[in-house]
């Protein structure tokens, strides 16, 4: 049997979208991910070199249906260039016995702010006592904690109190935030998000981490927004999410999605929090953020924190005790 080695080098913002279109053709959804790094001179610990472009993989079985969804590909790469610097299409064949650790082979240990460590599921990190270890497997090819946005969420996250708090993570993707919430201490997590495979991938993800018990993932959104696809993309298969409302029930919410969705959410957000309790709020373009601290203000919401990362901006926001 051979296997169709797919392989494209595109900038660090186009890697998540890249993930997530090579995991809806590729075996199992596997996708790799290789970074640029640093070597250390005189140990192994290396730093991640973000001015160096990305190569994302993955793989198909060589079968009469590679050559459709290799087109797929191709295509869906072509839109995705219109918006961000993304390279050719790299196809190559492998035979079966070098594919299984093949996609391995660019999977690295990354830490992300202060505490946060992402390792590889079949990977060994022996943690220091404030490391918070977060295992990901790659078939979860969204919300890695490779997009800024991810990055500038979890180093917010590690500024505030968890313990025995509640918790919606809103558009929860892969279920990273939600899942470092409760390994930070949360009692209590739902995570929402409309895709039915980012539910699944959090369901996934939260058993890998050993917080099933603590992470609830369900389809839906808050209030009335059109919560959207995580990616932006218009017409995409979302299902019939259920609208939730809450009210004056969760102590954090953590919300990385769309910054005309964070406008449209003020008032949920306010409702949504106990008093005192705290918005995290990313994926927010620098050229919407005086849109979003317009509506935040509108409603009541304090902000406390502000932090940016490129081209993105995140705010940690607190309701009125």
């Amino acid at each position: 049997m051979q296997w169709l080695e797919l392989s494209v080098t595109v900038d660090t913002e186009a890697v998540e979208s890249v993930s997530e279109l090579f995991a809806q053709y590729g075996y199992n959804g596997g996708v790799a991910v290789e970074e640029a790094i640093i070597p250390s001179l005189d140990s192994p610990e290396y730093q991640i070199d973000t001015n160096k472009p990305v190569i994302v993989r993955t793989y198909l079985l060589a079968n009469e249906q590679a050559a459709d969804a290799q087109t797929n590909i191709e295509r869906s790469l072509w839109v995705l260039g219109m918006m961000r610097p993304v390279g050719d299409l790299q196809v190559k064949t492998i035979a079966e016995e070098d594919w299984a650790n093949a996609w391995k082979e660019h999977y690295r240990t990354r830490r992300i702010g202060q505490r946060f460590v992402i390792v590889p599921s079949w990977l060994e990190h022996e943690a220091t006592e404030n490391d918070v270890v977060l295992n990901l497997d790659p078939g979860m090819a969204f919300g890695t904690g490779l997009h800024p946005t991810t990055q500038l969420c979890l180093e917010l996250m590690e500024l505030i109190e968890f313990n025995n708090t509640t918790v919606l993570d809103l558009g929860c993707g892969s279920g990273i935030l939600a899942v470092g919430a409760a390994k930070l201490g949360s009692q209590r997590v739902l995570a929402l998000d409309t895709d039915p495979i980012a539910v699944e991938a959090t369901a996934e993800n939260a058993r890998i981490n050993h917080a099933e018990t603590l992470v609830t993932a369900l389809e839906g959104s808050l209030g009335d927004a059109p919560l959207e696809h995580w990616l932006g993309w218009e017409g995409a298969q979302l299902g019939t999410p259920q609208s939730y409302r809450h009210h004056n029930e969760f102590d954090v919410i953590l919300a990385n999605i769309l910054a005309k969705v964070h406008v449209v959410l003020g008032n949920d957000y306010l409702a949504a929090l106990k008093p005192g309790g705290v918005l995290i709020t990313s994926g927010i373009i620098n050229e919407r953020e005086a849109d979003v601290v317009a509506a935040f203000e509108a409603v009541g919401l304090e902000q406390v924190e502000r932090r940016t990362q490129g081209d993105w901006v995140a705010f940690t926001h607190r309701k009125p005790a």
